[in-house]
């Protein structure tokens, strides 16, 4: 690799670390051309269910950019070393990497140089060369640029494995105020596109089943999460609105990394604490599969998320009268909604009950953390009375067990040197 070649791709990895939005799982491309790789069970740039790491090639094409949103770094009032890749070098950069086993798939996104149609035509480019050219069949995630035409977002999609159009602010207020030159409805418009594209592909390959596929692993989106000031609330409506109305796979979030000293943005010192991404995504996750509507999580009441427990400890908190449920015979969607039960040990909650009554030593070893479950069950067992405690004693409790254990995991670890 030459020198001019480590530089950019130096400042180009850099730049690209702020764009969360690069997991793969769904994707079921397989290598029947004796070409390059196979993204089999799918590609993200984290741990698999397995336990397997997997990683990406995660570049930018371009940090230069036509626009200057206040809370990127790449906007073009930002003094910083530009660079960009010809659309070969990615190319050459990712089949080199895939042979020397240090990646297993590319996400490419980019800055706006010119036009939308321009930046977006060479990351289809590089796609297409890739599949077409070098066989390749790992993972692509090609981050679209809002804007550019459809027949480039329908090309686009028949070389990537997933398409993203990043939603940016979650208001369409926060983002006038924090990006003037950007419309939001350049970034609806090729969300319905794709979402419609893939519906029209599912019903192609029903009748012809060699109808190539379009973007099998589906969209996603992200969100700048702190750089306004949206509520939590605020937040995950506009994300439940991305499910329902485009079928996303995924909405990320991003906690704002201070950039710049702007009047618009928050100052250097009040950094997005990580504690709140993580309760945004338990709130997300308790949609997409416990059967929660956001409006049981957030509401004017409740407009942000409580840091110190997760979103379904603080619903049935603030529901005592949804509890106690007799976990021996109430239907899948109650279980699921009991703190400290999972989708996994709910399903097996409702098969290993038809067998026998079951007690808490069963609950224990089908997986449910006890030490919150048990304030919101009954069961075949008299171990555990539930008592006539309060929502915010429960909450006590539950926070001491759980620092308890914390102190004790860290003694465990220190006895160990």
């Amino acid at each position: 690799m030459s020198e001019r070649i480590r530089e950019k791709l130096a400042i180009l990895a850099d730049a690209a670390k702020y764009d969360v939005s690069c997991a793969s799982s769904g994707s079921k491309r397989k290598n029947d051309n004796k070409g390059l790789g196979n993204t089999g069970n799918g590609i993200c740039h984290t741990y698999t269910s397995d336990g397997r790491c997997v990683s990406l090639l995660k570049i930018l094409l371009t940090n230069f950019c036509i626009y200057d949103c206040a809370y990127c770094v790449t906007r073009k009032s930002n003094d910083i070393q530009r660079t960009a890749f010809t659309v070969k070098e990615v190319v050459d950069l990712t089949i080199s990497f895939y042979r020397r086993n240090y990646i297993e798939g590319l996400f490419l996104s980019s800055g706006i140089f010119k036009n939308a149609d321009y930046t977006m035509e060479r990351l289809v480019r590089v796609a297409k060369e890739l599949r077409l050219e070098h066989k390749f069949n790992g993972y692509i995630h090609l981050k679209t640029i809002p804007g550019a035409s459809d027949e480039l977002m329908k090309e686009a999609g028949l070389y990537a494995d997933r398409l993203s159009v990043n939603i940016e602010i979650p208001t369409e207020s926060g983002l006038k105020l924090l990006a003037p030159d950007k419309d939001r409805k350049d970034m609806i418009q090729p969300m319905n596109f794709i979402k419609q594209e893939i519906i029209q592909n599912k019903n192609e390959i029903k009748l012809f089943k060699k109808a190539p596929l379009f973007v099998p692993a589906g969209q996603s989106s992200q969100m700048i999460i702190g750089a306004t000031k949206e509520t939590d609330q605020d937040i995950m409506y506009t994300a439940n609105s991305l499910y329902k109305n485009f079928n996303l796979k995924r909405v990320y979030y991003s906690g704002y990394v201070p950039v710049s000293h702007d009047s618009r943005l928050p100052s250097f010192d009040s950094a997005v604490p990580m504690l709140r991404e993580n309760r945004l995504y338990q709130a997300d996750w308790l949609m997409r599969f416990y059967g929660f509507h956001v409006k049981e999580l957030l509401n004017t009441e409740t407009p942000h998320l409580d840091l110190d427990i997760d979103p379904k400890l603080s619903w049935a908190l603030r529901n005592p009268n949804q509890f106690p449920i007799d976990i021996n015979k109430a239907d899948l969607q109650m279980i699921l909604r009991i703190p400290g039960i999972g989708v996994q040990s709910a399903q097996k909650i409702v098969s290993a009950r038809r067998f026998q009554r079951l007690n808490w030593e069963n609950l224990k070893k089908l997986g449910v953390a006890l030490n919150r479950a048990k304030y919101f069950i009954t069961c075949n067992s008299t171990e555990f009375e539930r008592r006539n405690l309060s929502s915010m004693q429960i909450k006590q409790y539950i926070l001491a067990s759980s620092s308890s254990k914390y102190l004790k995991s860290n003694v465990a670890q220190l006895q160990l040197f």
